[in-house]
């Protein structure tokens, strides 16, 4: 074979290895499959699939097209399955890339390939770290000098050296059992000692490749899972800030009424029970709009009460299409409460609170409005006291939605003030999915 034949193939070889990897990572349940390391069976065939379909795909190209033995690279990829998915996988995975040569009479291309694939997995069980399956570098000189260095003093045999060893032993019997056995086994026959030596780091290289940038993979999908952790942690952190702030105002309220009406109390105490009960239901990030408000109807039951009928007035203009959309749960009492402390409870003759809903534009609107003071006139602002509700609430939208969402507030001075949120419209689903599914896309590393 002409050995400049020989060194343009070697160096297509490492461009296929890392296209099928960065074809294969495409796929969000190969990014599944990569990430998890305790695979059951099924998993871990479906991984052995996903792998060994474009190689095999390979072997055929590289029997149809006339020297463009680049193309095969299955010794490589039974190498791959086999430390990445376990041994039975290997073998599973071994037996599809060799099916195309079987075709063709190359009669030792599947035994010797399950067998590859069966101790790569075997390699695999003994590695103490797996992390260290997922560092194999190409780059084994360095590998080399730094187990050099740690073995100076007290020898031992390092995972990723006996991994190197490995594949450069199963290179070697390729070579030799195809020169032995002609036609049986496909190898590409060195022409000299420096192609030899192109045709060990051009196989190493061929199975690191594909480990690093399925490792990179593997990172993002872990600083995504880190990322949502920390968003669900940083939401729960402002529920926490939310909470004991409305408990405070609604047991004053309460209290207020113990003394001189025990009946009315008691109705409140079961109305502050149902206020408890949903505070309690952490699990529950997202409700119906409908939920909601009656769980904000509670609240304005004890805040009429307490300030009389003739002097808080609520009017609700629903839109009933938008009652069933999923939102945050315990969204809109921080604003209604703002409303009535600080908007109303400064004026004399009191005022109205006034709940809307509608669609506009594809997005689900909810506004709170009061005829109070305004807060240019008590000076609130969002990083002011009266202004710890906006605050969470814009900064729970942002956790949440991102650029999706928004809060917007407008206020005249001795008319009222109107705070609009702007929704995404999400039907209402099981609480849990919806909460994960925000927190893995405000989590994603992906553009």
């Amino acid at each position: 074979m002409d050995p400049r034949l020989i060194s343009v193939s070697l160096l297509v070889r490492m461009g296929v290895a890392a296209a099928v990897a960065s074809a294969l990572v495409r796929s969000r349940y190969f990014k599944a499959l990569l990430y998890r390391e305790d695979r059951n069976i099924t998993q871990s065939i479906h991984l052995a699939l996903f792998i060994s379909v474009p190689f095999a795909l390979g072997v055929v190209v590289r029997m149809s097209v006339r020297n463009f033995i680049a193309a095969d690279l299955a010794l490589e990829s039974a190498i791959l399955i086999g430390v990445i998915a376990g041994r039975g996988a290997g073998i599973v995975g071994a037996m599809l890339v060799a099916l195309p040569a079987m075709l063709q009479r190359e009669f030792l291309s599947m035994p010797f390939y399950m067998v590859a694939g069966y101790f790569a997995g075997v390699l695999r069980d003994v590695a103490v770290n797996k992390e260290h399956i997922w560092s194999f570098t190409p780059f084994m000189d360095l590998s080399i000098y730094r187990w050099v260095r740690r073995n100076i003093d007290r020898p031992r045999l390092d995972w990723q050296i006996s991994f190197f060893l490995y594949i450069v032993l199963l290179q070697f019997l390729r070579v030799e059992m195809g020169r032995v056995f002609h036609g049986r086994l496909f190898y590409i026959p060195p022409s000299g000692w420096l192609s030899a030596l192109g045709l060990y780091a051009v196989t190493v290289a061929a199975v690191a490749i594909p480990l690093k940038i399925w490792n990179n993979t593997r990172i993002e999908k872990k600083l995504e899972e880190q990322q949502m952790l920390l968003l669900q942690a940083r939401m729960e952190a402002l529920q926490s800030q939310i909470n004991p702030h409305f408990l405070f105002n609604t047991l004053n309220s309460v209290a207020s009424l113990v003394r001189f009406d025990p009946e009315m109390a008691r109705v409140l105490i079961v109305k502050l029970a149902n206020i408890l009960r949903r505070i309690l239901r952490k699990g529950d990030s997202f409700i119906q709009l409908r939920e909601e408000l009656e769980f904000i109807d509670d609240y304005l039951d004890i805040e009429v009460v307490r300030f009389g009928r003739d002097k808080l007035r609520v009017i609700k203009e629903l839109d009933p299409e938008t009652l069933d959309f999923a939102m945050p749960s315990m969204l809109l009492q921080p604003l209604v409460e703002n409303s009535i402390k600080h908007g109303l409870a400064p004026r004399i003759e009191g005022g109205t609170v006034i709940l809307r809903s509608r669609i506009e534009a594809g997005a689900l609107v909810i506004e709170v409005e009061d005829d109070g003071i305004g807060m240019v006139e008590r000076g609130a602002g969002l990083s002011s006291g009266s202004g710890i509700g906006l605050a969470n609430t814009a900064e729970r939208l942002k956790v949440l939605y991102g650029e999706n969402a928004s809060l917007s507030v407008g206020s005249a001075n001795g008319r009222g003030t109107v705070v609009a949120i702007k929704l995404p419209m999400v039907q209402s689903v099981e609480t849990d999915d919806t909460t994960r599914r925000l927190y893995e896309e405000r989590a994603s590393t992906r553009s």
